[in-house]
């Protein structure tokens, strides 16, 4: 019945010249051509679809059965013996149908899908497309800029694959689409290269390259390689990137000037204007493409080797800052790399304290603090203490007495100053045994670091546990200034600080552990009277310190958690006491060396 419906109406629009078809054809063509499909009826489809009679009715009308056709590919089994004859039909169809109304056809379904189906139909319709793409006449880079598009927004619905062994499932399809698509993208990009200038084929070009931009950002900027040498070469997302990069570079400007004129307010392209400021998605493509040439060497022989390695360092800290304010692990992942490649080819010391005038030079330090302090991922936490003492070390002393000052300041986190503390220790160690002595790190300017690391923010009332690994490095540090400095030399400017030190470090610190301990040592009696009933009940109990209640454990793990605070505060007094004893010694022996009468401790 279909088919006979069918034939009716071709038989009806025979007659009929193009220009007289009307809607209600078109309708009736479509209802029929989808029910001789439901019912099965393919080969007197296909013969009606051959027929040269019909070829001004399928040219016009034919598009209509096109997404009928791809839902049976899609959904129908595999196994089903009609697939052939569905191939058939679409190959048939896209030969003989008006290119333009089948290119918005096709562009229509590849949208309709979500899910593991999108790349299902991407990969089933990219090659009619471009197909489709190449029979157009005119505005051909309007039609590849919109299928472009059209691709790159339903591959971004995709999730990106992290492991190893999700690049290679590849349940949603991703990374067979990105292969698919540099097939698909190949022909147009040759036809830039091989064709003689013209509008429209710099308009082509502006598409494709608005593209590659696309692609930089996703997937390329989320995309984790495999670092392997023998897996790399399979790596379905380094492939992309290479292909991705090999367009740029054969389409784009000459390629080291894509990456040095990042963030100048000006044309890069005759037809192609980008302004990092108003166009977040360049930035994060700009940072994707560096990452790609110089941690993944992706291009990077295209670059001049005379370039010094601040100067990469520079045009990268941008990038690096980018990475480091997203929060997706493989993102600011990317951000440790490119600032470790761009560091370990500088020479310790060699970083001059004039790029910490530029402002992602102060940032970047500031965002590795937050990865160091927040992130969940216990390597990359230590990968980005590792990177911070890298960039420490490039630094200039100047440069490193700034980076601290702005660390110590910005930080507020116990751990991370304790950090910075050992760092300016070390520098300081350093410069004691130069002649002359480092300016930086002694006198007036070691003062300034040292009032602020010797005081309690809070004075007594300081959370002494809390900033414990602050306190135990400043104790440390100011035990080496006493051993180190002797009072006649007085190199550092400890000893004309002195009583300033004490006043606003070691007597509210004295204050604070008495207030400290009493404080603990009520808890830990407390909670071993309530510890039977407790028990007897088979509760969990709870305990105050600090104002701030412990979470409720048993009572055992709560009296180690006391004892271990109290602990702590003997460590910190231990270590207070050494440093007292240390001082009345250096001074007596001092007296007794410039006055020559024993020394008798002023009474405490």
């Amino acid at each position: 019945m279909a088919v006979e419906e069918l034939q009716s109406i071709i038989k009806r629009c025979q007659i009929l010249e193009e220009e007289d078809f009307k809607e209600e054809d078109f309708s009736l063509f479509q209802l029929a051509g989808q029910r001789c499909i439901d019912e099965g009826h393919t080969d007197q489809l296909l013969e009606i679809i051959q027929n040269e009679k019909n070829e001004v009715i399928i040219r016009h009308m034919g598009w209509n059965l096109v997404g009928p056709v791809v839902r049976c590919l899609l959904w129908n089994d595999k196994e089903d013996f009609k697939r052939k004859d569905y191939f058939l039909m679409l190959n048939l169809l896209v030969k003989l149908c008006n290119p333009k109304e089948l290119l918005l056809g096709l562009l229509e379904l590849i949208e309709e899908p979500s899910g593991k189906q999108i790349a299902q139909i991407i990969l089933l319709l990219l090659q009619p497309l471009q197909t489709v793409i190449q029979k157009l006449q005119n505005n051909k880079a309007y039609s590849v800029g919109l299928a472009l598009s059209t691709l790159w927004r339903q591959l971004s619905l995709l999730p990106v694959p992290y492991s190893k062994e999700q690049i290679q499932t590849d349940d949603y399809g991703l990374c067979q689409c990105c292969k698919a698509l540099i097939k698909f993208t190949k022909p147009f990009v040759k036809e830039v290269v091989d064709k003689e200038i013209s509008l429209e084929n710099e308009k082509l070009k502006d598409e494709l390259l608005k593209f590659c931009f696309k692609s930089l950002k996703c997937p390329l900027l989320t995309a984790q390689f495999l670092e392997e040498p023998e897996e790399a070469e399979n790596d379905p997302f380094r492939c992309f990137a290479s292909e991705i990069i090999g367009f740029l570079s054969a389409i784009g400007e000459p390629f080291p000037k894509i990456i040095f004129n990042h963030g100048r307010k000006k044309r890069i392209w005759n037809y192609l204007e980008f302004e990092e400021e108003e166009d977040k998605q360049l930035a994060d493509s700009m940072a994707s493409l560096a990452y790609l040439v110089f941690v993944q060497g992706i291009g990077i022989d295209q670059l001049p080797m005379v370039l010094s390695p601040s100067y990469l360092l520079q045009l990268n800290m941008g990038h690096v800052e980018g990475f480091l304010q997203r929060t997706e692990e493989s993102v600011f992942s990317k951000g440790l790399n490119l600032l470790e490649n761009g560091l370990l080819k500088m020479e310790d010391n060699s970083l001059l304290h004039h790029y910490l005038e530029i402002k992602s030079f102060l940032t970047v330090p500031q965002g590795l603090v937050k990865v160091m302090i927040l992130c969940p991922i216990e390597t990359l936490r230590k990968k980005g203490l590792a990177v911070l003492q890298l960039y420490i070390n490039k630094l200039d002393s100047q440069g490193k007495h700034t980076l601290f000052r702005c660390l110590l300041n910005t930080s507020n986190h116990s751990g991370v100053e304790a950090f910075i503390i050992q760092n300016i220790k070390n520098q300081i160690d350093v410069s004691l045994k130069r002649i002359p002595n480092n300016k930086w790190f002694t006198g007036p300017q070691l003062i300034s670091l040292l009032d602020l690391i010797l005081f309690l923010p809070e004075g007594a009332e300081t959370d002494l546990l809390q900033n414990s690994d602050r306190i135990m490095a400043s104790l440390n540090l100011l035990r080496y200034l006493v051993i180190k400095d002797n009072e006649n030399d007085n190199h550092t400017g400890l000893w004309t600080e002195l009583g300033k030190i004490e006043n606003n470090f070691l007597k509210p610190l004295h204050t604070g552990l008495n207030m400290s301990k009493a404080h603990y040592e009520a808890e830990i009696k407390n909670s071993q009277e309530n510890s039977q009933e407790v028990q007897k009940s088979k509760d969990l109990c709870s305990v105050t310190v600090g104002g701030e209640e412990i979470p409720n454990m048993p009572p055992e793990m709560q009296l180690k958690v006391l004892h271990s605070a109290l602990f702590t505060f003997d460590l910190i007094e231990s270590v207070l006491a050494r440093v007292e004893e240390l001082i009345e010694i250096k001074a007596k022996s001092t007296f007794e060396e410039n006055i020559g009468i024993k020394w008798v401790p002023p009474p405490k």
